[in-house]
């Protein structure tokens, strides 16, 4: 680490912009599933899903930079890029989605969506879990950890099978769902939803009571409001399947995604029925100045075409339960190694004290991610208590990788146990 790198960053940004690992990483080159430092070391990357296929992949270069050499401009003309990656990635959709809202972030999609549930059922309560996080502005921070019991925005506990306090974890979550919704009708305010990630990723990726999400879903829409589907993270293959919905076993009204459709342009997408989305457009006139562009068509549409012509859902789906595979038989020799779950290549391990507390270990889960960037892999840390490993590689990420992966996962469990 550069000390004078890192006081030029505080003086620009302010002391406390947010930094990864004890001893921060100047990068300055990627390659696939490789990160590149200022002296040349190679790390692999296992956390970013904003380069989806992989860094600066060569036919998302010669996409975006063919497009930007020729024509970028704002949605108030007509060009036939734009509509036809609205086609094709509204085409990957549940029946019923069929239309799409384009913006720049995450933050801005889930926003739109908030902003569409609230027009189209004239309600105002949302509904999310006590450990979510869905984005930055004003609006969408309130879905993180809501406080007000008497508010807009009001949290269940999050669904899992490993902490749930009770014997039958289906119907414990399902009636926190019920009383949360009656709350809303007893407090005089309008139902409009539920917004959650289809797999919890920020919640620590849980195993979710089987059926909760088609049986959330349902009460919901009984209750006259709508469902969000936030696929920021859980989507675009990154769980095996197109989208993390179809994983959980439910069908959203709403669909909000984000970072990796553009492999580093800004480019997010709400997606729900064209009757949704030109209600949103009719009562908000919505517009976005760097949304529905061609740079954006151009990124968006390249990644499509590396992700259907190298098969990386597949290979996603493949090389991820390999992994898990391996991890459970490395915890079942570990128990701090509580438990290894998720969906394609989104892994997560829960890192504990010892089995009998089942006390999350977030300092030790800490240890382990800086001692993998010391060996030249970079996961995070993450979950409702800052103790679940994260491993999020690139789609391109093959069998090979995953082997260097856990022989080093290997050696640094022995040697935290060691020390």
């Amino acid at each position: 680490m550069s000390q004078e790198l890192l006081d030029r960053r505080n003086q620009v940004f302010g002391s406390g912009s947010a930094l990864f690992y004890t001893s921060p990483l100047t990068i300055v080159r990627g390659e696939g599933v490789s990160l590149f430092d200022a002296d040349g070391r190679r790390y692999v990357d296992m956390y970013n899903n904003v380069p989806c296929v992989g860094h600066c992949h060569p036919h998302v270069v010669e996409a975006v930079s063919r497009q930007v050499a020729t024509l970028n401009v704002h949605s108030r003309y007509l060009h036939e890029s734009i509509l036809e990656y609205g086609e094709r990635l509204t085409g990957l959709h549940a029946d019923g989605i069929d239309s799409v809202v384009f913006s720049c972030t995450g933050t801005e999609a889930n926003e739109v969506a908030l902003m569409t549930a609230r027009i189209v059922t004239e309600g105002r309560g949302i509904v999310c879990t006590d450990a979510a996080y869905h984005g930055n502005s004003v609006a969408v921070r309130q879905l993180a950890r809501p406080q007000d019991p008497h508010g807009e925005v009001r949290s269940i506990p999050f669904p899992e099978l490993l902490r749930c306090p009770a014997n039958d974890p289906l119907t414990y979550y399902l009636d926190r769902l019920r009383e949360t919704i009656a709350g809303f009708e007893r407090d005089g305010i309008p139902f409009a939803g539920m917004l959650v990630c289809p797999l919890l990723a920020n919640e620590g990726l849980p195993n979710i009571p089987p059926g909760f999400m088609a049986e959330a879903a349902k009460l919901v829409r009984e209750a006259g409001g709508v469902v969000v589907a936030d696929e920021v993270q859980s989507g675009l293959c990154r769980a095996g399947r197109w989208w993390g919905y179809e994983v959980s076993g439910f069908t959203p009204d709403i669909v909000s995604m984000g970072k990796p459709l553009g492999a580093g342009v800004p480019l997010a997408a709400t997606a729900a029925s064209r009757g949704h989305i030109e209600a949103f457009r009719k009562a908000t006139r919505y517009f976005n100045t760097f949304a529905s562009s061609p740079l954006q068509a151009a990124a968006g549409n390249a990644v499509l075409d590396v992700i259907e012509g190298e098969g990386l859902r597949d290979r996603a789906a493949a090389v991820g339960e390999a992994m898990r595979t391996r991890l459970r038989e490395m915890a079942a020799g570990d128990e701090r190694m509580a438990d290894v779950r998720g969906h394609g290549l989104f892994v997560a391990v829960e890192w504990v004290k010892d089995a009998a507390s089942m006390e999350p270990d977030r300092a030790g889960a800490g240890v382990v991610v800086n001692a993998l960037k010391d060996r030249g892999f970079l996961i995070g840390a993450a979950g409702a208590f800052g103790n679940v490993l994260k491993i999020r590689p690139p789609l391109v990420f093959s069998a090979a990788d995953a082997d260097a992966f856990l022989g080093a996962f290997e050696e640094v469990v022995s040697s935290v146990a060691a020390a």
